[in-house]
């Protein structure tokens, strides 16, 4: 009798024990299953994914051709800037060119006042020092020198004034070269001579009007000794 009873109680537990394990099998596989996704879900997150991707995709498209728009406006903004610096230098060689092609000047041996200058023991370069025009600044009133500035063709005249019985005598020289003379000895009175050249300058090259040892030329307020010249072209 005893050992039914045991044998019972046996069975009862291990009954108890089966249950109570697939129970908490039952558990774990349900949790297991609420932490895992299911397909659908998985299916709609990469469709996110795929339009997060094309659309920044898009946007750094969009990006890309706003920075080429912007490189390809700096290189024109360049070319035009390169386009005016050109430009501007050419007005600036025009207007070189142009201030160069403007040389003439007029002077007068006395400034106010009436007189004679000479004679001399030498030769004596003759300072013209009234300047009535000197386009360019090629003639230098201090020294008596006309400096070309450009090559080309110019012309250079001269005139007088002398009194008798002393001969006035004035050559015209370029760089250390004589070009013509201008000569006059009257037994009285008063008189005026002139002559002129036109000359192929180098840029550089002088000219000025020396007066001969022991000759003499004079001026007036009427300005009668008068030293004149400009550009006819440049070559």
């Amino acid at each position: 009798m005893e050992i039914v009873v045991f044998f019972s109680l046996f069975l009862l537990v291990c009954s108890v024990s089966t249950n109570q394990t697939e129970a908490d099998n039952e558990i774990v596989e349900q949790q297991i299953s609420n932490q895992q996704p299911c397909p659908q879900d998985l299916h709609a997150v990469l469709r996110e994914l795929t339009v997060s991707v094309a659309v920044q995709k898009e946007q750094i498209a969009n990006l890309q051709k706003e920075n080429q728009d912007h490189l390809t406006k700096l290189k024109e903004l360049d070319r035009h800037e390169t386009e005016l610096d050109r430009q501007k230098t050419e007005i600036d060689q025009l207007k070189q060119q142009l201030q160069d092609k403007q040389v003439a000047f007029s002077t007068s041996l006395l400034d106010k006042s009436t007189g004679n200058i000479g004679p001399f023991n030498i030769d004596t370069t003759l300072i013209f020092k009234q300047v009535f025009i000197n386009i360019g600044n090629a003639y230098n009133k201090h020294t008596g020198i006309f400096t070309a500035p450009v090559r080309g063709a110019y012309h250079f005249e001269c005139h007088v004034y002398g009194r008798a019985d002393i001969m006035t005598r004035v050559a015209l020289f370029k760089n250390g070269e004589r070009i013509f003379i201008i000569l006059e000895l009257q037994p009285s009175h008063f008189w005026t001579s002139s002559n002129g050249a036109s000359l192929l300058l180098e840029a550089g090259d002088h000219i000025f009007l020396r007066l001969s040892a022991d000759a003499r030329v004079r001026d007036s307020e009427g300005h009668h000794t008068t030293f004149s010249g400009h550009l006819l072209f440049t070559m």
